[in-house]
């Protein structure tokens, strides 16, 4: 039976093999494209730095350094592994929404329409540009078809970076609540974000801009499985039936639409494999992040905190297989590509912004139902701007899974206002 899955995951790993058996001209450069093995060396890279970090938190807590240590690193020692407890007097309210002093309906308005333009213009315009960089050339011309940028690992540094440097002054700026989380417990989550990441850019090397949109929308049935793994929690039979119809309207959308041009069923494999990493990473990023709000941070901190050890990993690990260079070259001999991954950074990191202003104004079930349209704007303009083709069973396929989407929001708001009518104390809101 493990034979038979490591075959598959070869098969997917090489694609020129499923596409017709051609031997690559360069085996030494062939190598380095799989995907399957930049995965590997990515992992190894970020293993050089979780192992020792791992080590040196169980050594400094078998010591009790808490209570035995001194010196200039005490300091340091203490924040990372073992966490500021929180104080009283330090506190700073983290009301999951808060009620403005004005609230005219007219005022209200134009902060929703501020909210939902703001989210749609940044991640409608990061979905173009992603693929506009992992799946066109740079550089064509007449006589040469150009270079593609192919590491995804360097665009995932950059978005990382400057969301970094966002969090680090929204945390100067704007008071924030003592933080008490040991830092190190921010690396898990970071390490699987890096990976989910990593695995959405690779995706669209060998499927289309829709099937990703389609796969993320259909997250919510890994995080509900997640959820039962890791954090044991119990789902309603309406979250059973949403996550039913979601399958079955991604699964009418992936069987009736036609295949990409110059794909194979071992691209498809690898695209499908990939989605499935992505989904699976990104599950376990929202739940730990869930279980770390326990410590009582706000969401920039957390921001801060996971993009903090999301550079350290792609920073080390480029380094280490010295691509680095290569990446800053890359943007050296073409200045468009240089342009839309900083443009790409930066609604990504405005992005988070507007994500978090807009559950704080008016709620995750709004916000929810802003993301879901966006969805849907994101496959509408890809097919007009890249030419992707729908069938109209996919198209339905499609309309299945956002209504589905909506259902659940107002399922989930029903369930909410009895819930508040019951108890009339207000109920934290909980990421999904």
């Amino acid at each position: 039976m493990d034979a038979r899955w490591w075959a598959v995951v070869v098969l997917a790993a090489l694609p020129s093999l499923g596409a017709g058996g051609e031997t690559p001209e360069a085996p030494s450069e062939s190598w380095m494209q799989l995907w399957f093995f930049r995965f590997l060396v990515n992992a190894a890279g970020y293993a050089s730095f979780m192992v020792p970090g791992y080590l040196m938190v169980q050594y400094f807590r078998r010591k009790n350094y808490l209570e035995t240590g001194r010196g200039l690193c005490f300091p340091l020692v203490k924040t990372c592994v073992f966490g500021n407890e929180p104080k009283a007097s330090d506190e700073v309210p983290l009301a999951s929404r808060t009620e403005p002093a004005e609230t005219t309906p007219t005022w209200q308005a134009l902060k929703l329409l501020f909210c939902a333009a703001g989210l749609q213009v940044s991640y409608l315009t990061w979905g173009v540009l992603q693929e506009r960089v992992m799946t066109r050339s740079y550089g064509a011309t007449a006589t040469s078809p150009g270079e593609r940028f192919t590491d995804s690992q360097f665009l995932v540094l950059m978005n990382r970076v400057l969301a970094l440097i966002v969090a680090g002054l929204y945390c100067i700026l704007c008071k924030q609540p003592r933080h008490g989380a040991p830092m190190y417990r921010y690396s898990f989550a970071s390490l699987s974000n890096v990976l989910s990441s990593w695995c959405q850019y690779e995706a669209l090397k060998f499927v289309s801009f829709p099937t990703q949109v389609l796969a993320k929308a259909s997250k919510v049935i890994p995080v509900m499985l997640m959820g039962r793994l890791v954090s044991r929690r119990s789902y309603e039979h309406w979250e059973y039936l949403t996550a039913g119809l979601i399958s079955i309207g991604v699964s009418m959308f992936l069987l009736s639409s036609g295949p990409e041009p110059r794909s194979s069923p071992a691209t498809t494999l690898s695209g499908l494999i990939l989605l499935a990493g992505y989904i699976a990473f990104d599950s376990f990023t929202s739940n730990w992040q869930d279980a770390l709000f326990a410590c009582k941070m706000s969401s920039v901190q957390m921001m801060f905190g996971v993009n903090l050890f999301s550079c350290l990993f792609t920073m080390g690990s480029l380094l280490e297989q010295g691509a680095l260079l290569e990446g800053t070259r890359f943007m050296g001999r073409h200045s468009e590509f240089a342009a839309h991954a900083l443009l790409l950074s930066v609604c990504s990191a405005c992005g988070q912004l507007f994500i978090f202003y807009t559950i704080g104004q008016f709620g995750a079930a709004m916000f929810t139902i802003i993301m879901t349209l966006r969805q849907a704007f994101a496959i509408l303009l890809s097919c007009l701007l890249y030419g992707h083709t729908i069938t109209v069973v996919g198209g339905l396929g499609v309309a299945v899974v956002f209504a589905a989407l909506l259902l659940r929001v107002y399922a989930r708001g029903r369930l909410k206002q009895r819930v508040k009518k019951a108890v009339p104390v207000e109920s934290p809101v909980q990421k999904v």
